[in-house]
Order: structure tokens, then sequence, then C-alpha cells
């Protein structure tokens, strides 16, 4: 990065931290049960809605208590049910027209954080008709009220039912982009643990590792105020205590309930406080080579913050405590490497491997995002 952009980027950050205090953020309005959806939509006078889904999620059964609760209530319900692991332009006009055609007036985002994004893109959509998806990439690019949103998030990882941000994926380029505007923050966040206790154990313990990860860019970077700090470190903690019982028992609903908790603690801090080079890395990765997005986090994370140094003693030192694992009297370097090490050891743990394969390198090191001390990583642990 050249001095001028680099300096472009600190006096933006730097602002956007002063106005975090006065920015429109929003929290959802939150429910811990699927069958109370119907009571906010009757609220709105909102009769028909698109869920927004995938093809596992609905073969599952698990929208099957959402469809009997809105036929109790006499809300007409469609469903989109196409949606990719990264959520495409194509998913998104698909179910935009479906969301036209059939018209409906709400949306509930039901499943992963790509089907969550995929409902906001689409609302986004319904929002600026004349814009297409890709002319949103960036900041504050909606400005417009999108329709009432409704998040089901079926793991907990993603944050998406908390945070500004959608992230598609080009159908022919394969690049991956952010959209982040206030008016993509559902209305609704509905954390019913019983629809992520049949999740596989790969999957319970990625994206409670994409969680960690939110959690751990949100505090340690620079863009932090003291609520997103508190919830980062909340999140750690619950994370901590709660994720690997999840992967070793999936009938253990306190602990589901304290890991969709932690992803919304998390997602609400990355919200504010950005997050880092291993989600710069993760969505490039998405991108070109349609790695799970958790997967990629966890694989990356220990890596990166290895590659910080010293810069993170400080901020890892107090993650290492909120983790109960060092104590006020650890040097700083071995609270850090401690945290790090424990970080290994859940990947460990719950079979998450330390490298990823069939990446080709000169493909990689010319990937977006990639100027990290001559692509540092580039690509010590990916090969």
């Amino acid at each position: 990065m050249n001095a001028f952009k680099k300096l472009y980027c600190r006096i933006f950050q730097k602002v956007f931290k002063i106005a975090i205090p006065i920015l429109p953020y929003s929290n959802p309005c939150i429910v811990n049960l699927i069958s109370k959806i119907p009571e906010h939509l009757v609220k709105m006078n909102i009769d028909n809605v698109l869920i927004v889904t995938d093809e596992s999620v609905h073969k599952l059964g698990l929208i099957d208590s959402l469809k009997k609760a809105l036929e109790y209530k006499k809300i007409k319900y469609f469903i989109y049910d196409k949606t990719q692991p990264n959520p495409t332009v194509n998913n998104v006009e698909e179910a935009l027209k479906m969301y036209i055609d059939n018209g409906a007036k709400a949306l509930i985002g039901f499943g992963g954080g790509s089907s969550i994004d995929c409902a906001k893109a689409v609302g986004a959509r319904v929002a600026r008709p004349k814009k297409s998806i890709s002319k949103m990439e960036g900041i504050i690019k909606i400005r417009r009220r999108i329709p009432y949103l409704i998040a089901v998030p079926t793991t907990a990882g993603t944050g998406s039912e908390v945070t500004v941000a959608t992230v598609i994926t080009d159908s022919e380029t394969n690049h991956k982009f952010p959209i982040n505007d206030f008016v993509l923050i559902p209305k609704v966040a509905v954390l019913d643990c019983n629809v992520t206790k049949t999740l596989p154990p790969h999957i319970t313990s990625t994206t409670g590792m994409d969680a960690l990860t939110h959690a751990v860019e949100a505090f340690i970077g620079r863009s932090t105020v003291k609520s997103t700090r508190e919830d980062a470190l909340n999140s750690v903690k619950l994370i901590a205590k709660n994720l690997e019982k999840a992967y070793n028992n999936g009938d253990n609903l306190d602990a589901r309930e304290n890991m969709l908790q932690a992803s919304f603690l998390a997602g609400r801090a990355f919200s504010k406080s950005y997050v880092g080079y291993c989600h710069a890395i993760a969505h490039s990765l998405g991108g070109k080579y349609k790695i799970p997005h958790g997967l990629a986090n966890a694989v990356i994370l220990p890596h990166i913050l290895e590659a910080y140094g010293e810069t993170v003693y400080p901020k890892l030192k107090k993650l290492a405590l909120a983790m109960d694992i060092c104590t006020n009297d650890t040097p700083e370097d071995k609270a850090a490497q401690m945290f790090i090490d424990k970080v290994r050891a859940m990947n460990s743990d719950m079979n998450i491997p330390s490298k990823l394969s069939g990446i080709k390198k000169r493909i990689f090191c010319n990937l977006p995002h990639m100027q990290i001390k001559k692509q540092i990583l580039c690509i010590r642990f990916l090969f």
C-alpha cells in the first residue's frame, strides 16, 4: 500500500471511530423461538413473506416449524432454497424475481450466514430496483429502507443476524464483495438453539471458530470502542466455555444457546469495529476456491496473530484472561502465545486442519488484499 493510500485509510478509520456513537446502528429484537415470528409479522400487517434458505436446510425439515407457525396465522409464504454457500449475484436475482412475482412484503433469511446474506441482498435490490447488486459494493450505497427482514441463524458463527453487512460473489468472475449499510440490520433475530442441534460437528466447529475470529479481530483492531470491546470479550468467554461442548454433544442445548449468543455478540462487535487480514484472506479463498468461510478463518487465525507479533501482545493477553488460560501476572508475550496455542488446540481438538491444500500458489499470491509483508503468509500456512 502506498503512503497516500495508507494515510487515507488511517484518517478514514479514525473519523469512523469517532463517529460510531452517533451512527444509526440498531439492535434487532431478539426472540428465542421460531414460533414467535408470526407475531412480529402480524404487528407489521404483513401477510406474505419470502423465506430465503438453502437446499440442505429445506430438505432437513428445519423450516417445517416456521411453515406451520405461518400457516396457523394465515400468512402466505414462498420459499427460495437455492442459496449457495457463498451466495451469488444469480442467487440474489432469482430470489428477487420470486419476491416480486409473488407479491411478498417481507423477507426471512433462514439458515447460515449465506442465506441471511442472500436475503439482505434481495432486500437491497427491492429498495433500489434500478441499481445492480454490484453497484452497491462498499459503504452506504443503498440508503433506502429495505423490506422488513427477519434473520433465523441455523449456525452459530457469522453473526449476520446483527451486522450491517452482506457478502456476495460475482457469479462470473468469482469476485467476492461486501455491501455495508445500516439498513441491512435485520429487524428481528431469532436465536432458537433447537434449529442448531442437528448441525454436523464439522459445521459446528468451523462456524464457531468463525465467531471467534470475528471477536478477536474486532478486539485487536484500531477502531474499537468500549461497547465493542465488551461484546468481543464476552463472546470469547462464551466460545471458550461452550464451543467444544457443542461440538462433542450436539444435543447440549445450553452450549448451543450460549454459542448463538456468542455469535450475536461477535457480530455486533465486528459490525462496528471492522475485521482484519484473516477475513481479507478468507474472503479471497472463498471467492476463488469456494473454501467455506469458517474453515478458512479457523486455519488462518493463529498464523495471522503470530505475524502481527508484539503489536498485539497486550490485547491478546486480555483475550487470554477472558479465556481463563493465564493470570494477571503472566508476561504479555507469554500470555499472547498461550492464546495462540489455545486457538491451535481448539482447532486440533475439533479436527480442523492446520493447513489448506489444493491451492495454486501463483494464483493465490495475486488475489486481492494480499499485500501483507510480501504476502506473508503466501503461503507458509497453506502449503
